[in-house]
């Protein structure tokens, strides 16, 4: 390993061989864990190039990668991992004459439709990772997306390749290719010329093995061969791909169907009214889906147990409507929805879009898994092959949630093997195997557009003669005689059951938190991440937070996806908590939790990096900030007693400047004042003989910012109700929870505990000022405090001011017609409570509202330690301030104490409370 790394340093490369960097790269998103000696990082083709040459020098095998989205252990290797996603990602040409683009194979799919449709085009093929896979990934896997019928696959798709041989040798396909290699190629094919007419292109979906239709003579062309073929032939170092006109009316089409059975047999009827798209999804699946986030996470659908999301696409808007109606009316299935809105269009395809990691959990509530996520027939079949596909599935003892390209006959599906039990991956292996022939019944293919992989290859013979993988031999021979490029795929598989990353268990002693999602089990909670990389991309546009640290660095250590993989090399045993990588890797969570609401698996990197944090320095000496923020609480209260002296000690510069040191916080961030008066001093209970309610007075509202308390006693007394406060001193143990400082944090929660659960069980609700203080109460106390009846119960009666007002009769919020905010969404609120109260009420006032997406960047004492500054400025570059900056006469809405204080301190600019909002006090005569 260190003459690899060595050799790959003296060329000139940027090189990581860490133990962190290593596990992150060890899995795509596949079942597959094979660490690499080491990632190149290239900057240019030359350093492709010299990667390249350094591999044959010492016979270390070499893989390309992209974003590592790949599901079928396709971007994984053994020796040198280049990652393109880094540096090789620009659009390097576009001409919308001719409808082409020139781009780097690590180019996002969604950078580059960024660049083609101000210009009218756009790139086809559209997976449902295209937020954030790369043109290289596509062409590697020859992907296509929800609208292959309309579109085709990226091979259909691709008008030229430069790639480098296994010898170095630059290739251009576009030209007419000639030398060694291609003369190779096409005797290879020529001793095969039967198998490679008869056995190949049989039907749109036709994705496994390689595509050696394209090597007939009569027909050939090395660009769409090289397509699909995995990385294992050449090297990719530039595309040239084609550009379609996109039709600017679309209208869908919901039909239900009783199953999903049902749904596969109607779609060869639908494919026939001239659809784009026609997508189908199983009931169990958005079962889960409304289990994570609630009822009003699908949007109203037709009866039925399973769906066709049918999308169709022209010039008039007149004619698309009339085709959708008479579609709608054509009888296919049980009922049927014609929905115009593009908003809810875009809820949607955003479920078919997470459909992979919904999937992750399946009905069983048991983790699922890929492997066998892919198989396609010929679309005439589908119905058929599902219900025999189903009764496989449950002849294993296991549950599914189809869904896929129903219209190309093309299925998707994660499955609850037993990886975790004895004997896992041999029962893994059976059921591919079975599942393997049942499609060669079917006149299938193993897959669709994911590729074959470490997943598939093994099985190939089921579906192609003993011939048809001779020819793949030779072909490989041709390309690569030495086996160097992702040796384990497609030719001389690894076999389907080697090096399964979930596979055992790996139970972890004495966690502070308590999983119950996971049955207590941090192994099973950090292998939700099924790797589909949704942290990797900016989800701004669907009003997500995650990841913000991932967006301020492109690095991906500091995706969701990257600190999950760190993990599972922790709960493997392969890292202890307190390695440098993991805590490399930790280091820039926000622990916002937008990964919380915003993943579909269900992720929660923000308790994962609490349990690393209280596992690494339970007993030791701390980082300062742990002492001094993390406490923040207990000092506040301390300075409540001499407010004036506690706040010229943090503005004198001598002071101040030595206090932020000590503290652990950056010289560059302001130090909140101290409230001259507390709002649990000053706060009187009055008999008004409103319905009681109990404040959540939380440690910012009562020390920092007292007015936002008032403010919300003074809204529910208006909204007929009578607050009252806890009795005694009550804290969530916020700030200790996020400094891993666990075991205190539960002692304070007790207690906190204590003190409401007399008032919850008598149904008294609970009103929270702070979201993150708030969140708390109704989250992450099951978390530290499970199985406690009383903390149940106080979890049940917590409710946010916006909630609250939501379920009270009679009350009508004031008229802010004429009135522009801008409302930034605490994080928390946004990923455990949810802010569609928020915005409903908001919507009733008539207030014109921009609501951000993103974290402010503060995020607690985030964004105030030391090395964090840079970065914290950088998430508020991402929404916020751009946002302020377009609107400086709006008012600015912001719940959270940290985005009030992040907007002060880089904007100097005042924001308030929803309490403040909607205040009494600033609204002149009734409402």
């Amino acid at each position: 390993m260190n003459d690899v790394v060595e050799a790959l340093e003296k060329a000139g490369l940027e090189v990581r061989a860490d133990p962190g960097t290593r596990g992150m790269y060890a899995s795509d998103a596949s079942l597959y864990r094979i660490p690499p000696l080491a990632v190149v990082r290239p900057r240019d083709v030359g350093e492709v190039a010299a990667a390249l040459a350094v591999a044959r020098a010492t016979g270390v095998p070499l893989t390309s990668r992209g974003a590592g989205t790949s599901v079928a252990g396709n971007a994984v290797g053994r020796g040198i991992v280049l990652d393109f996603s880094r540096h090789l990602n620009r659009v390097l040409e576009l001409d919308p004459e001719a409808r082409t683009a020139v781009v780097e194979p690590g180019t996002v799919h969604a950078v580059l439709q960024r660049a083609a449709t101000p210009h009218g085009v756009r790139f086809g093929p559209d997976p449902s990772t295209h937020p954030r896979c790369t043109i290289g990934g596509m062409i590697g896997n020859n992907a296509c997306g929800s609208r292959s019928l309309a579109y085709g696959r990226t091979s259909d798709n691709v008008a030229g390749l430069e790639i480098l041989t296994a010898a170095g040798d630059k290739l251009s396909t576009a030209a007419d290719p000639q030398g060694t290699v291609v003369d190779g190629v096409r005797a290879a094919v020529g001793r095969h010329l039967a198998t490679a007419r008869t056995e190949f292109d049989r039907f749109g979906r036709q994705v496994s093995g390689y595509a050696v239709q394209h090597l007939l003579p009569e027909r050939f062309d090395l660009t769409r061969a090289l397509v699909g073929s995995e990385g294992t032939l050449a090297v990719i170092t530039r595309a040239t791909v084609k550009l379609v006109v996109d039709a600017p009316v679309r209208v869908v089409v919901v039909l239900g169907f009783r199953d999903i059975v049902a749904a596969g047999e109607a779609s060869p009827a639908v494919v026939a009214h001239g659809p784009t798209s026609c997508e189908g999804l199983d009931s169990r699946l958005l079962d889960v889906l409304r289990a994570r986030r609630g009822a009003d996470a699908v949007p109203p659908l037709p009866r039925g147990a399973a769906w066709l999301f049918v999308e169709l696409a022209g010039d008039d808007a007149a004619e698309v409507t009339s085709r959708a109606r008479r579609l709608a009316a054509d009888g296919i299935g049980e009922d049927a929805l014609v929905v115009t809105d593009p908003a809810v269009q875009a809820r949607l395809w955003r479920i078919r879009e997470d459909g992979a990691g919904l999937a992750g959990r399946a009905p069983s509530d048991k983790p699922a898994w890929p492997g066998w996520e892919d198989a396609a027939v010929p679309p005439a079949k589908l119905g058929a092959y599902l219900a025999r596909f189903d009764e496989l599935v449950a002849s294993y003892g296991m549950t599914s949630a189809p869904f896929g390209h129903f219209g190309d006959g093309c299925m998707h599906v994660r499955l609850d093997l037993p990886l975790d039990q004895p004997g896992g991956t041999k029962i893994m292996r059976e059921f591919l195997t079975d599942a393997a022939r049942l499609v060669g019944e079917f006149g299938g293919s193993l897959s669709g557009e994911h590729g074959d992989g470490r997943a598939r290859s093994e099985l190939l013979p089921h579906m192609y003669s003993a011939d048809a993988i001779a020819l793949f031999a030779a072909v490989k021979h041709a390309f690569d005689p030495g086996n160097l490029l992702n040796p384990g795929v497609l030719v001389d598989p690894d076999p389907i059951d080697a090096d399964v990353r979930p596979a055992g268990r790996f139970p972890l002693k004495q966690l502070a938190m308590a999983y119950p999602h996971d049955d207590g089990d941090l192994g099973q909670a950090v292998h939700r991440c099924t790797g589909v990389g949704k942290c990797r991309a900016d989800n701004s546009a669907a009003g997500g937070v995650m990841c913000p640290s991932y967006l301020a660095t492109r690095e991906e250590q500091d995706s969701t996806r990257g600190r999950a993989r760190v993990l599972q090399e922790v709960v493997r045993g392969e890292l202890p908590w307190s390695h440098p990588s993991v805590h490399d890797a930790m280091d820039l969570c926000l622990s916002c939790k937008g990964c919380a609401s915003d993943c579909p698996t269900g992720i929660d990197m923000a308790t994962y990096k609490s349990e690393v944090l209280h596992q690494t320095y339970r007993g030791k000496l701390r980082p300062r900030s742990h002492y001094t923020l993390g406490k923040l609480p207990f000092w506040a209260r301390i300075a409540g007693w001499v407010p004036g002296l506690a706040n010229l000690g943090t503005r004198l510069p001598g002071i101040k400047n030595a206090a932020l040191w000590l503290a652990g916080v950056d010289k560059r961030r302001s130090v909140p004042a101290f409230a001259r008066r507390p709002f649990r001093g000053t706060f009187q209970a009055s008999a008004t003989g409103g319905k009681p309610v109990v404040l959540f007075a939380d440690s910012f509202s009562d020390s920092f910012s007292p007015e936002v308390a008032e403010a919300t006693v003074r809204v529910l007394r208006n909204a007929g109700y009578e607050p009252r406060l806890p009795s005694g001193s009550v804290c969530c143990g916020l700030t200790w929870i996020t400094t891993g400082q666990l075991d205190k944090a539960k002692t304070i929660l007790l207690r906190t505990v204590g003190a409401l659960a007399a008032d919850a069980r008598d149904g008294i609700p609970i009103v929270g000022v702070e979201p993150s203080c708030t969140a708390v109460l109704r989250s992450d106390i099951h978390e530290l405090l499970p199985r406690n009846p009383d903390a149940a119960a106080v979890a049940g009666a917590v409710r946010t001011l916006a909630e609250l007002l939501a379920e009270t009769p009679g009350w009508t919020p004031p008229d802010l017609s004429g009135t522009d905010v801008v409302a930034q969404p605490h994080c928390h609120h946004h990923a455990v409570l949810g802010w569609k109260a928020d915005a409903d009420l908001l919507a009733d006032t008539g207030a014109t509202v921009r609501r951000l997406a993103g974290c402010c960047g503060l995020a607690g004492n985030f964004g105030v330690e030391i090395g964090h500054y840079e970065v914290s400025v950088a998430v508020a570059e991402q929404n916020l301030l751009p946002a302020l900056d377009a609107a400086p006469d709006a008012v600015v809405l912001a719940d959270g104490f940290s985005c009030r204080t992040q907007i002060s301190d880089l904007r100097n600019r005042p924001s308030v409370h929803l309490a403040q909002l909607l205040d009494p006090l600033t609204h002149d005569g009734d409402r």
